[in-house]
């Protein structure tokens, strides 16, 4: 078959030689074979890597002839068995995986397809290659046959040498430099022809949602779910496209099989593996309830016990399934976590996913959508993954944006990782604009607020701070991120409330002393802030902040009014407005910090700001908390920022949202009339 080579293909080759091949060479030499794509294309990276029709014909020719002699079917066991005999010595490429066997004080190695559980095989190897004792290791390996070295039990298959299926050689620094050479987009098409696809039948959302699958083999301790209908590919990159990634498919999960055996003190798949993915997972048996807390304890830490010794481990966890109904119907009736197995819908265990990718969103696979074009070897590109798995990029947005107030640490520390991912797979050299950073930061919140609001669902109290946004350091603008399938609507959140009922309850709201409003939490009239302008991360004044006071002022104001609370941290600890004064100069006093608060609302939103709100303070053991109580205003109030533009922010439910010119013309002209 003749391919035409485009653009994309001469630029790979031209950067990596040798490093790239033709992905629907794949398909036409694995057949019927059940071996991982790794594994084939291994062989035709080295006898098949090139843009020459004529040596890529002779490299086919090569690898059909060592998988001709070198591979067998479960099905030609006993054939290749009789073949051994006859020929004492054999090579074979087959999956190995070892046991120890205690009675024995021997470990003993199985051949998958050779079908054979007690071959002998140097504990040298075993410990060099411990992977074959966690789920096993494809390999080119050298069998002989020798009856009279184990007389007595008959067993006289011996393994004499193993070469895992992996790459020789890798330089990162080549990676890196080359990589110059593809611009972003290039290069995220680049990835997806390495896993297969066709990125021309892609679009740039589509083509996100595919390699965020690759994440968790960039990204260290990393803990992804996707869930929607089957045939859309979940599984192929961790069971085909990596050997350094293990699948685990249904049946019963073990404290012994992840963490540690306690007998014999072998460590389990989490200290052997750069990835586990639980496939079918609405399958899984959990032995019993350790095996949860133990995997929240990990999910949450990175690290799990062996008696009283602590034990880090890098693996990430991948949870991947069907759905048993369409998600618009789960979003209506249940939520989206409803077809996981009783013991994992627990809200401490969901709440340490760092990303939920909606599989619904993934076409199915059909034959159009698979690639004939070039794409990395596969065990170069893991080799890659792997390596970029020491570096971290976790606070490359902090220059240019910061979150908004509704993102617990929990969330930061998601949404962090995602981009880190997301920098690791498409900038490894380091370099990229600001607007591609947005887009990533903006799909990594989509996908931590689409876990955080099944939690809502599953625990309200616990949960019910969804409105992820970010904030532009240079302009204070503040953004808002939603989920496509759920999307917040404006209209239906202004009309859940009679304005009378809410002016009612704001009256009675701010007849509460502050220890009452704390201990009733954030809500609809009700918002905590830890400071007003001081970062705590920094130590320095931060205007976004001072801004996100405004803006919450102003929710109250064009709303039903309320209580703003400075001095409190969103889980009710008092922490008191003390760390602000620092910034008040020469008036760091209770008056001090009135007057700066009355000076920043009568600039950014005039004397109606003013007029409509009270200043008081409260002291309570964890410090001075600072009081707003917030009228509704007779007019619309409009907030000013840096360059001049003002705009419309209306408390919605428990957030405060800003409205485009559409919804604020339409919020105008129903609530003031």
């Amino acid at each position: 078959m003749t391919v035409t080579m485009d653009e994309l293909d001469r630029r790979s080759n031209s950067n990596f030689a040798g490093r790239v091949v033709r992905k629907d060479l794949v398909r036409q030499v694995k057949g019927g074979t059940n071996v991982p794509n790794y594994v084939l294309e291994f062989l035709l990276g080295k006898f098949a890597a090139s843009d020459d029709p004529a040596a890529i014909s002779t490299g086919l020719e090569v690898v059909r002839k060592t998988l001709t002699e070198n591979f067998i079917r479960p099905d030609e066991a006993e054939k290749a068995k009789a073949e051994l005999k006859r020929r004492s010595q054999l090579r074979l490429i087959d999956k190995v995986d070892v046991r120890l066997v205690a009675s024995e004080d021997k470990y003993w190695a199985h051949l998958s397809n050779f079908g054979e559980k007690f071959i002998h095989i140097p504990e040298d190897l075993v410990y060099k290659y411990d992977r074959m004792l966690g789920g096993g290791v494809w390999s080119q390996l050298d069998l002989v046959y020798n009856a009279q070295d184990d007389e007595t039990t008959k067993r006289p298959f011996f393994i004499k040498g193993l070469k895992p299926i992996q790459v020789a050689a890798f330089s990162m620094g080549d990676f890196i430099e080359a990589r110059r050479a593809f611009s972003r987009d290039d290069w995220l098409d680049l990835l997806m022809r390495t896993i297969g696809l066709e990125p021309t039948h892609y679009d740039f959302r589509g083509k996100l949602l595919a390699i965020t699958r690759l994440i968790p083999m960039a990204e260290r301790n990393y803990n992804l779910i996707e869930l929607g209908p089957w045939g859309t590919g979940k599984s192929f990159v961790y069971r085909e496209a990596s050997p350094n990634a293990i699948l685990i498919s249904g049946g019963k999960v073990t404290v012994p099989q992840l963490f540690v055996h306690m007998g014999t003190g072998r460590i389990g798949l989490l200290g052997l593996w750069d990835v586990i993915a639980f496939d079918e997972v609405a399958g899984l048996e959990m032995s019993d309830s350790t095996v949860v807390n133990m995997l929240k304890d990990y999910m949450e830490s990175g690290s799990f016990a062996r008696g009283k010794e602590e034990i880090p481990a890098e693996a990430s966890l991948v949870f991947i399934g069907n759905t048993s109904k369409p998600h618009q119907e789960l979003i209506r009736t249940a939520h989206l976590f409803a077809d996981l197995p009783k013991a994992m819908i627990d809200p401490a265990f969901i709440d340490r996913l760092h990303f939920y990718l909606p599989g619904w969103e993934a076409p199915k696979l059909e034959q159009r959508l698979f690639t004939d074009h070039y794409g990395f070897v596969s065990d170069y590109f893991a080799e890659a993954l792997r390596q970029l798995r020491k570096q971290t990029f976790v606070g490359a947005i902090d220059n240019d944006f910061s979150f908004g107030d509704h993102l617990s640490a929990r969330d930061e520390k998601s949404v962090r990782k995602t981009i880190s991912g997301f920098l690791k797979l498409l900038h490894p050299h380091e370099e990229w604009t600001r607007g591609e950073l947005r887009e990533y930061l903006e799909f990594a919140l989509e996908g931590r607020r689409r876990v955080k609001e099944q939690l809502k669902k599953l625990a309200a109290h616990d949960y019910a701070k969804t409105a992820f946004s970010y904030v532009e350091r240079d302009t204070g603008h503040e953004y808002w991120v939603d989920v496509p399938e759920q999307p917040e609507s404006t209209e239906e959140a202004l009309e859940a409330v009679p304005q009378a009922e809410a002016v009612a309850h704001i009256e009675s709201v701010q007849g509460d002393t502050v220890q009452s409003l704390i201990e009733r939490g954030e809500g609809r009239n009700v918002e905590f802030k830890q400071t007003g302008r001081m970062n705590r991360y920094t130590g320095q004044k931060d205007p976004v902040l001072e801004q996100m006071v405004v803006k919450s002022v102003a929710g109250f104001l064009n709303a039903a009014g309320g209580t703003l609370l400075i001095g409190v941290k969103d889980d009710g600890e008092v922490t008191g407005i003390e760390a602000d004064f620092p910034t008040l100069g020469r008036k760091a006093t209770l008056d001090g910090y009135a007057l700066w608060l009355n000076g920043l609302l009568d600039n950014r939103m005039g004397p109606a700001a003013v007029a409509n709100a009270r200043i008081g303070f409260e002291g309570l053991p964890g410090g001075t908390v600072c009081r707003i109580d917030v009228r509704p205003s007779p007019a619309p109030v409009f907030v000013t920022g840096g360059k001049g533009e003002a705009e419309l922010f209306v408390r919605l439910n428990n957030a405060t949202r800003g409205l485009n010119v559409a919804e604020a013309l339409d919020y105008v002209r129903t609530h003031w009339g």
